[in-house]
């Protein structure tokens, strides 16, 4: 685990910031404000390199230094396809697919301030599904890459980041820019639910730490002079996109069990598309890919896609150490451990398979369960989001929304254990920065920035 230590510099506008590895353990010691501040002429930078499973992204930090901390004034975002996996055996490709985020880069770093501004690539779920071979092929490629530009390139600043590590900085990003964290904060935090392509995080602060039960899940923080006990975990191969391939070999897998000629069935039915939609999965091992052809059943079957998803979720694995989520892990009950006033923030493929749909920013995960169900029942049902710009659009082009929206309900209710009247809040945006890891871990490269 991460440890970051600070200490305040008798040079009032500048905040030097140092961290070294502890155990189990963070300290975060800063607060950076979020107004922008009047007339302040110095100003340091950090981008960070979002490297994820679907894409990357890069987020380049304005930070001014004319107080007794910094002051985030603005934040430079961009993003692109396919990821770094993207690219196995090809390490020179997958560094050059970064060209694009460097440009931007180059473009909102001023010239005088690129040598002294600190460049980071932490990759995320999909680097780590590629196995160690592959990836450090890719990390060796990139960092080589950047080596082209006038950035600072710290120690380790092109790596695969911990799954522990990714949740809690989501959550340090989400409450500071909430103000639940820091100098005057609010006394009660958020929890963090992120889901992105190859895993997916939840970090929350339990109503009191002796609900964390398994240690290795027990995460202590300390931030702007106050200590934190959170629960954290990462489940990899539960993000969206391999939650898709888990539902379309379950599927197929089904099919073959139930006709013995399944392997020459031309079509076989996916209750998880909407009725007589057609798409193509590919199922197996990057080795050994079959191209299956899947279509919806006839009359819309919402709760058997479902079934399919929790399934996957291995909802009855044996459990060590109760209670658990899903798949054996250790969590404590949101009910239980988490108070009813708190809030729940949900980001990432969370917002991004319910905000084009028109969600409100908060909704009960009944709410969520109808959706799920209306959007399942075909085009003839679609007429519903017709007064919601490009909704319809969304759903024609993409065969697989059932199949998600069944997926992250799922996930939610029965794997999250989260209660059909609890609330949940969607965001992409807070206060005009993006959710996510990136700022959280940005904040300790400032000490490199000059």
């Amino acid at each position: 685990m991460l440890r970051i230590a600070l200490t305040c510099l008798a040079f009032i506008a500048l905040l030097a910031f140092f961290f070294r590895l502890w155990p189990s353990h963070m300290n975060v010691p800063t607060n950076v404000a979020k107004t922008k501040p009047v007339d302040c002429p110095n100003r340091r930078y950090v981008v960070m390199i979002d490297a994820g499973s679907t894409g990357s992204r890069v987020h380049v930090y304005d930070f001014a230094v004319c107080g007794p901390s910094p002051e985030l004034v603005n934040e430079t975002f961009e993003m692109l396809k396919p990821g770094l996996s993207s690219f196995p055996g090809d390490p020179k490709g997958a560094a050059m697919s970064l060209k694009p985020l460097l440009d931007v880069a180059m473009a909102a770093v001023p010239s005088n301030r690129q040598s002294s501004t600190p460049i980071s690539v932490k990759a995320t779920a999909g680097l780590r599904l590629l196995g160690e071979t592959k990836s450090a092929e890719i990390l060796k490629g990139v960092e080589s890459y950047l080596r082209e530009y006038p950035f600072i390139l710290p120690e380790n600043a092109v790596s695969i980041m911990d799954g522990a590590d990714e949740g809690v900085y989501a959550w340090i990003t989400t409450n500071y820019l909430l103000g639940n964290i820091g100098i005057n904060a609010r006394s009660q935090t958020a929890a963090v639910f992120d889901l992105g392509g190859g895993s997916t995080q939840v970090v929350f602060e339990p109503s009191h730490p002796d609900h964390i039960a398994d240690p290795k899940h027990k995460y202590e923080l300390t931030f702007a002079g106050k200590s934190y006990v959170l629960y954290q975990h990462s489940h990899l191969g539960y993000g969206l996109m391999e939650a898709r391939k888990k539902v379309f070999e379950s599927v197929y897998s089904a099919a073959k069990k139930n006709s013995a000629s399944a392997g020459q069935l031309d079509v076989i039915v996916n209750p998880c598309l909407p009725p007589k939609v057609e798409k193509s999965a590919e199922i197996g091992s990057a080795n050994e890919k079959v191209s299956v052809s899947m279509i919806g059943p006839d009359v819309a079957s919402s709760a058997q896609c479902r079934s399919i998803a929790e399934n996957i979720l291995k909802k009855d694995a044996h459990c060590p150490v109760g209670p658990c989520s899903f798949n054996g892990i250790h969590q404590p009950s949101i009910s239980d451990a988490f108070p009813e006033d708190s809030d729940i923030y949900i980001f990432s493929y969370f917002y991004d398979r319910t905000s084009p749909l028109g969600m409100p920013q908060s909704f009960t995960i009944a709410e969520l369960r109808d959706l799920t169900s209306t959007v399942c029942l075909g085009k003839d049902s679609w007429s519903t989001f017709g007064a919601i710009e490009g909704a319809v659009a969304e759903l024609e082009e993409g065969p697989e929304w059932c199949l998600d929206l069944n997926f992250i309900y799922a996930i939610l209710h029965t794997g999250y254990d989260l209660p059909l009247n609890r609330e949940v809040k969607i965001a992409k945006k807070i206060k005009d920065n993006e959710l996510g890891w990136c700022l959280g871990a940005s904040i300790p490269l400032l000490s490199l920035a000059s």
